[in-house]
């Protein structure tokens, strides 16, 4: 079984050591085998892979919703009412019976934290993504980028020092992606939590991230790990550049047999 202790090296938010994850069932299905990864306080990396390889597995044994079969997760992250992570999904998980201001405010309302300090918190955050005068509009008045921003929000409000998101900015059109993209890099860059990104494009992983890993066909294993070489900040043209090209390329061939080999599994 996964033991969950506190971190020896007190820079890194969470580190894996030897973990595997086998989901028992008819048929038994190994989803991850031996992931040993170090994730750096403050630092933003992106996990690409194919479909299958147990990237959103891991996510969620790094934030405890999950056990792993075998290994270790360890983290330095700091105890208290605040959720060590908070998660947003693809799926946006926003609460369809709750305004956008209790959407957002639910965090801290289970931490409870007082209303007015929570609804404060809430507002603030609201008005960080863009929502500011839809504090009491229902999700479904909502467009689904909207809808997004208000997961974004709950999450940041919640005040925990790491984010886990899967496929946070999946489901978007090409343009809403890309205001995503730009407005979850300047929050990132005001709180700089921990931010670990499960993504199937190679283009966001690339303007997002600090680093880049590359996961192989099920069951699940770190192939290859990419510094990304782009200082910050980063522009949207830097996907027109012979660099950037260069890097996507790179990433495509290390991922290229991964993705043959799901096909195969499927």
């Amino acid at each position: 079984m996964t033991e969950t202790t506190a971190a020896v090296d007190a820079g890194h938010a969470f580190q894996t050591q030897g973990v595997s994850k086998v989901f028992v069932g008819r048929q038994n299905v190994h989803a991850l085998s031996d992931i040993n990864l170090s994730f750096e306080k403050g630092s933003f990396t992106c996990i690409v892979g194919p479909s299958g390889c147990g990237k959103s597995t891991l996510l969620r044994i790094l934030g405890g919703l999950e056990t792993a079969t075998a290994g270790t997760v360890t983290d330095s992250l700091p105890a208290s009412n605040v959720p060590k992570s908070a998660f947003v999904f693809q799926e946006h998980g926003v609460f369809p019976w709750f305004d956008v201001l209790q959407n957002v405010a639910f965090g801290e309302q289970m931490a409870d934290v007082p209303r007015r300090v929570r609804e404060e918190h809430a507002r603030h955050w609201i008005a960080e993504v863009g929502l500011s005068g839809f504090e009491r509009a229902y999700p479904h008045q909502l467009s689904g980028g909207m809808r997004q921003r208000i997961a974004i929000a709950r999450a940041f409000a919640t005040g925990s020092p790491s984010l886990l998101m899967d496929e946070p900015l999946g489901a978007l059109d090409a343009q809403t992606r890309t205001i995503m993209q730009e407005l979850l890099v300047r929050l990132w860059e005001g709180e700089r939590k921990t931010v670990v990104l499960v993504t199937h494009s190679i283009e966001e992983a690339l303007l997002l991230g600090d680093r880049i890993v590359m996961m192989t066909a099920r069951p699940g294993r770190v192939k290859e790990i990419l510094d990304v070489p782009f200082p910050r900040p980063r522009e949207l043209a830097l996907e027109g550049t012979a660099e950037f090209a260069a890097a996507k390329q790179t990433i495509w061939e290390s991922l290229r047999d991964e993705v043959q080999a799901s096909v195969r599994l499927a």
